[in-house]
């Protein structure tokens, strides 16, 4: 029987071996939000089993994809916002 934390835990591989695929396929973009955050939630679901069933080196390697994954959050979100910036500049001629 399947515990529910192993459930979670397979949906977050799940969600990041996808991501992945879908940047191959080139139907994602490094430069938008989705890869990271589909990478950050799919982190997050791994390290939410690893609670439940402790795997030092497994725990770690999480850890940092998370902490990746949000710095890519954090890129793409400024890049929009610059490029909003730049937008609205051309638009009002300034």
């Amino acid at each position: 029987m399947f515990k529910l934390y192993n459930i979670i835990g397979s949906i977050g591989v799940l969600l990041i071996l996808v991501s992945y695929l879908l940047l191959q396929l080139r139907m994602l973009s490094l430069q938008g939000k989705t890869y990271s955050v589909m990478n950050a939630l799919g982190a997050l679901m791994i390290l939410y089993s690893l609670f439940f069933d402790v795997n030092i080196p497994s725990i770690i390697i999480e850890s940092f994809w998370l902490l990746i994954s949000i710095f890519g959050i954090y890129k793409a979100t400024m890049a929009g916002k610059h490029e909003a910036s730049i937008n609205k500049e051309e638009a009002t001629g300034k």
